[in-house]
């Protein structure tokens, strides 16, 4: 037996952390931690149980469950009940669907803290471990418990024998009380212990663990329920259930009964802070990172594991591994005798077996909680610690594929998007030219996995790639298919890494509250893969009948250098285009969806005014008969715009399209709803001017100045000023060119002045405004409102419709669902007119991103449920079309 045993930490385990998908933050301690098939669920040191959504990772709601500290969560197999223990004598059992408070249970005894708690789904018992020491149990469906709300048993009424003592002169402490007790929700039933349900003693210390297993020793049936605990005091205990105890004086008998099996470990005073059972191999978790394994057929200690450098309170036995936590903040996974079975399913030796497979780091706190899960193919592992956070591991690795490149497409997609936002593709910077490239030569090999025709569209030698992807639809013949180009772009803006801006990695995609973060992962890259996955869901359903091309070019954020020729040179290829389809922006707010039907042009141009002379000293060369560059640039561009914003080139406002009816009550619908959410935007016509201006008016903006020649009292002899014009529709990008030229050279020739103008323009771009009633923007609509379903009472006239149920025919019982905002942007996506254009194919744009989103800006995230709904509106879409 002393080769099986080890005190020494193991140096030589591998410290492999695995993928963490999720970090969950709250404002306590995560003492506590159960998963079910929907929710995670985390008791906190603030007597609360935090809910997220193990879908999206969105906190659902938080339940302040007990006046203290919550210690325990377990959660029934069957998902019927979820219950909790604290730093006080409650324990509450509560629905895990609805969140609801169905009993509070309370034992006739002054208990102390309730530390562990455990369930038989055979009896309908719950046991729970005390403070005291003790064991006691009750039978949830046992009439003779239950008790009253006002009970003068209930522990918040009786007289307790320490803190209710009256000092010398017959004074007591007053009980405390806080404003958030009373958020803790009525029970449906109140349950009060038998006097007789207790097994006192049971431990010679807090009874720290227990957990419930069948026939886990030859001394019972292999279906029988047997009782295990852990106490204070180093033992294991294991207990046989009984159907009833021993009678009562009066006659009653006690519902229940347990009777000693087996004592482990009364050698060993170290602490039993947590159990795992493994069949007929218990594995108890101890003081000083101690994980012991013990036989219960023959009550042996077969192996002691040093795991941890601190104390292991977590154990978990999940997918053939054991898991756990210390202290220290480490987690480990280890080989079991479940792990590498041979090849006729026997084990192999045991010397073989429970070798530390993986160490790592996973909070820089004490792990105190962990719970595991498999949820959509992934095998996740949650750990709980006190510095406020519970983190979600994917200890799987890689999902398995098939060689079509298929498979558990939820987690493809956030592991190709990973992997997508790794690469730098900072297209501005020279410096990242050669990850521009790997980010599309990765997202080509990714649409050729998933089954794509790929080519590399050239932009010219200086700059990145188009990435030309088609998917052929099912449909025969090949005439008949309708054609969708989606667009959109690979490189990103860059990340300022210096400094405490970004609180993770931009380029390494991080997992927080139920978002993701990382440079691109909203712009533009998350919305890519979310198009890009739909169309695999409808490959692998046999359900795409159109052909879907993916145009994805790497520069967009420099002004999509190279872009129009790239697709003008290889139409032929690229074919015939019914819809075009971009996804490149985000929401009003963070609530509600919408579609974008318009945005603004924009006209970048460089004022450049040039002396002959060099540059001078303003004392020893400057007069008044010398012709300054700046002096004269200030006053040209200062001719562009009068004190009120309004812009003097000639012509400038002919052509706008007037406001209509329709457009002016979608306004409406926005500014009330944006109003609803937040009153400090209103009033309602301010906001919605404010609106117009920025979305469906032009505007002229002086961005900067340069000057030649170093700091200080120069008369620089080059002076240059940055403008940008943002056009909107009506408005022609080459006529207001034109119009700009000819407006600064008549102004300039007034000034009469030895120095020389010259007007560069940098790029263009030409308005767009889609027709929000058209087939793909009704398509979209649809869509939006099946994945995002019933919203609450936005019920403005404009705003409001009735969903079609799956069956497509019109019922009255089916929920209203609200239409998506119709909006305009202020901003410019150069590539849609042209696309529009050059293909004479309508556009639309879906923003699957919210405001707090922070594109451009550090922090950058996107939302899990966005990227998840993005995908499934784009494959209802992709179907449609």
């Amino acid at each position: 037996m002393a080769s099986l045993q080890s005190r020494e930490l193991d140096d030589s385990c591998p410290d492999a952390a695995p993928d963490q998908l999720q970090e969950l933050r709250h404002d306590g301690s995560v003492l506590a931690l159960a998963v079910s098939d929907k929710y995670i669920f985390a008791g906190t040191s603030k007597g609360e149980i935090a809910v997220w959504s193990l879908g999206t990772f969105q906190p659902v709601q938080t339940i302040q469950a007990h006046k203290r500290s919550v210690l325990c969560l377990l959660l029934a197999d069957d998902f019927k009940y979820l219950f909790s223990t604290a730093c006080e004598p409650i324990i509450n059992v509560w629905c895990p669907r609805t969140f609801t408070r169905l009993y509070e249970i309370y034992s006739t005894y002054d208990v102390g803290d309730v530390f562990s708690v455990a369930y038989s789904p055979q009896r309908e018992i719950v046991y729970v471990g005390t403070q005291t020491q003790d064991i006691q149990w009750i039978s949830l469906k046992d009439p003779e418990r239950k008790s009253s709300h006002e009970s003068a048993h209930h522990p918040d009424r009786r007289q307790h024998r320490f803190f209710d003592s009256r000092a010398v002169g017959g004074t007591s402490t007053p009980r405390r009380t806080e404003e958030f007790y009373a958020l803790i929700p009525k029970a449906e039933q109140v349950l009060e212990i038998d006097s007789g349900a207790i097994r006192q003693y049971a431990h010679y210390g807090w009874v720290f663990c227990m957990l419930v297993a069948k026939g886990p020793t030859v001394l019972v049936d292999s279906d029988e329920e047997v009782l295990i605990s852990g106490g204070g005091d180093g033992t294991i205990k294991l207990w046989k259930l009984c159907d009833t105890g021993p009678d009562y004086e009066d006659g009653n008998v006690v519902t229940g009964d347990i009777e000693e099996l087996m004592v482990l470990g009364e050698d060993d005073s170290e602490s039993v802070m947590s159990l795992a059972i493994d069949g007929s191999f218990l594995y108890a978790g101890k003081l000083g990172g101690i994980i012991e394994l013990w036989d219960l057929d023959t009550k042996q200690k077969l192996r002691v594991i040093k795991a941890h450098d601190g104390n292991v309170n977590v154990l978990k036995m999940s997918f053939g591994l054991l898991w756990s936590g210390g202290t220290g903040g480490s987690a480990s996974k280890h080989s079991t005798v479940h792990y590498g079975r041979d090849t006729n399913g026997a084990a192999q030796n045991i010397s073989q077996k429970y070798q530390c497979l993986s160490r790592w780091k996973a909070h820089d706190a004490k792990i105190l909680s962990s719970a595991t899960v498999v949820h959509n193919s992934d095998q996740l592992f949650l750990t709980g610690a006190n510095d406020n956070t519970v983190r979600v591991w994917r200890v799987n690795g890689m999902p398995s594929q098939t060689e079509d490149g298929t498979g558990p497409a939820e987690d493809m997609m956030i592991q190709s998007l990973r992997e997508f936002i790794s690469y730098k593709t900072v297209s501005s910077r020279p410096e990242f030219t050669e990850d521009c490239r790997k980010g599309a030569t990765f997202l080509g090999s990714l649409f050729k996995r998933l089954g794509a025709q790929v080519e590399m569209l050239s932009t010219g030698s200086l700059h990145n790639p188009v990435v030309y992807a088609k998917f052929s639809g099912k449909l025969e013949p090949a005439e008949k298919r309708k054609r969708i180009l989606f667009y959109g772009h690979y490189d990103v803006v860059p990340a300022d890494m210096k400094g405490d801006n970004w609180q993770t990695d931009p380029f390494k995609l991080s997992g927080r509250d139920g978002y993701l973060y990382g440079r691109g992962v909203s712009d533009n890259k998350g919305p890519i893969i979310a198009a890009l996955y739909a169309v695999s869901d409808l490959l692998q359903e046999k359900a795409l009948d159109s052909d879907i091309i993916f145009v994805i070019e790497g520069e967009e954020e420099s002004g999509s250098r190279g872009f129009a020729e790239a697709i003008h040179d290889n139409k032929e290829l690229i074919g015939h285009i019914d819809y075009v389809l971009l996804a490149n922006s985000y929401w009003l707010d963070d609530e509600v969806p919408c579609l974008t039907y318009g945005l603004r042009g924009v006209l970048h141009a460089t004022v450049c005014i040039d002396s002959k002379h060099p540059d001078l000293h303003s004392g020893v060369d400057g007069s008044n008969m010398l012709s300054e560059p700046l002096t004269d640039l200030t006053l040209l561009v200062s001719k562009l715009k009068d004190r009120k914003n309004h812009v003097n080139i000639p012509g400038f406002y002919d052509g706008i399209l007037p406001l209509t009816k329709e457009e002016d009550l979608r306004y409406d619908d926005i500014a009330n709803i944006l109003i609803r959410r937040n009153p400090a935007n209103g009033p309602i016509e301010a906001l919605k001017r404010s609106l117009m201006a920025r979305w469906r008016e032009p505007n002229l903006t002086i961005h900067r100045y340069n000057v030649s020649g170093p700091d200080g009292s120069l008369i620089s002899s080059h002076a240059t000023a940055n403008v940008s014009i943002r056009l909107v529709p009506g408005q022609e990008v080459d006529e207001v060119i034109k119009n700009l030229k000819s407006f600064l050279r008549e102004e300039y020739e007034q000034f009469e002045s030895d120095n020389t103008l010259t007007i560069r323009i940098d790029n263009k771009a030409e308005p767009w405004l889609g027709v929000p009633g058209n087939y793909i923007f009704r398509t979209l609509e649809e869509a939006v409102m099946r994945a995002w379903g019933p919203t609450a009472s936005e019920d403005s006239n404009n705003g409001v419709s009735v969903a079609l149920p799956p069956n497509g025919t019109n019922d009255e019982t089916a929920p209203k669902t609200r239409k998506p905002l119709y909006i305009r942007e202020g901003g410019s996506i150069p590539p849609i007119r042209f696309l529009e254009k050059e293909f004479n194919a309508p556009a639309a744009h879906l923003p699957c991103g919210q405001a707090s989103d922070a594109a451009h800006l550090d922090n950058e995230r996107l939302r899990v449920v966005n990227l998840q709904k993005s995908r499934e509106i784009f494959s209802t879409v992709f179907r449609k079309l």
